[in-house]
């Protein structure tokens, strides 16, 4: 239920920098990396994907729980972001298929917001700053104490954050009897994606992400998925080992955003920390394949190293960001291993990226 009161909030970055608000979910006081997401719809879809963990969401949308939440529409079993910052939160809702408000979504799962807050100059200040990290509260009002709070938050870069999201024991999704199986190996993966394999007449037993290879390989799959997830790549070898195993194996190999970048890492190819990342629902992408251009889904802040990927020679780029030029996809030359860095299963997005999960299939059945 609503706070009978307004109570004051306070966010302040790492550099010093203040931003003032009210509290909105739960009162307390929470910490992360913060960033950005430029999507105009989706909010629940942001909010429990594991990817964010760790992360405290700035909306660019002003007005955010308008159109309730839907248990249907979480990408996860729960909240996954650290806390929200928003211009407007809308404890009122008008869509009839709704189960409830962000309020009481919020409150349930113990996760604090901040509304009322300059939410176009926060963005416009982090994007030329970079990200940093944050500390948000709304029961302490001391500055001096929240800084020394803040201080004592580990830095995005390096940090392992996959084993916080995976699942802990393995599970099956989909129809038993379907054509295909699937090895995924579960860095922090959305529903959806698993969804898209359903449809595709695909069975999957998803393993924790620190599984080693040979329990994949024992349940003999035809082909392999590597999932999306949080933190940074580099600090991942136990991925990056079994990812050089699938493809050395030679079986279909998938890999989206976390484990695109994985793949390129087990290939030696480096990864770097963005000064901001890419986070919305309009990224423009060309496929160099085919000529065509994409909108597409995106959340990330870590990239592969464009210049090592692009001179070495087992690898050829597939994808590139047309704003920025990042690497965007790639592919393993003479193999049945293809990757990409954004999000084709949307959720919340477009769907100009969808045939990604048919390429897949073509590999099942080649």
């Amino acid at each position: 239920m609503k706070n009978i009161e307004e109570r004051a909030a306070i966010l302040l970055l790492e550099d010093g920098k203040v931003f003032y608000g009210k509290a909105a979910g739960k009162i307390g006081t929470v910490t992360g990396e913060i960033c950005f997401n430029t999507g105009m719809t989706g909010y629940q879809e942001l909010f429990t994907d594991p990817s964010y963990y760790g992360q405290m969401m700035v909306t660019t949308n002003v007005h955010i729980g308008n159109y309730g939440i839907a248990d249907a529409e979480s990408q996860s079993d729960s909240i996954k972001i650290a806390g929200l910052v928003c211009r407007v939160f809308n404890e009122q809702y008008s869509r009839k298929m709704a189960n409830e408000s962000i309020e009481d979504f919020f409150l349930k799962q113990n996760l604090s917001a901040i509304s009322g807050v300059d939410t176009r100059g926060l963005v416009s200040y982090i994007r030329h700053k970079g990200s940093m990290n944050a500390i948000m509260s709304s029961e302490e009002t001391d500055i001096e104490v929240l800084k020394k709070m803040l201080a004592e938050v580990p830095s995005m870069h390096g940090l392992e954050l996959s084993s916080k999201v995976s699942t802990k024991q393995p599970y099956f999704y989909g129809n038993p009897e379907a054509k295909y199986k699937v090895a995924v190996l579960d860095l922090g993966i959305k529903k959806n994606i698993l969804e898209n394999f359903v449809k595709r007449d695909m069975y999957m037993k998803v393993f924790p992400g620190e599984t080693p290879f040979q329990e994949l390989k024992e349940w003999n799959p035809d082909g392999y998925f590597l999932s999306n997830g949080p933190g940074d790549p580099a600090a991942m070898p136990y991925a990056v080992a079994t990812a050089k195993q699938i493809v050395a194996e030679g079986k279909p190999l998938f890999g989206i955003c976390l484990g695109h970048q994985i793949l390129a890492q087990s290939f030696g190819i480096g990864t770097y920390k963005m000064h901001n990342g890419h986070r919305g629902l309009n990224h423009p992408v060309k496929n160099l394949i085919t000529g065509r251009s994409e909108i597409t889904s995106q959340n990330h802040g870590f990239c592969v190293n464009s210049e090592e990927i692009r001179n070495h020679k087992e690898v050829e780029v597939t994808h590139i960001n047309l704003n920025d030029n990042t690497i965007e996809g790639m592919r393993v030359i003479g193999k049945p291993v293809f990757s990409v860095q954004y999000h084709p299963e949307a959720s919340p997005g477009p769907h100009d990226a969808e045939y990604l999960f048919d390429d897949f299939l073509k590999l099942l059945n080649a």
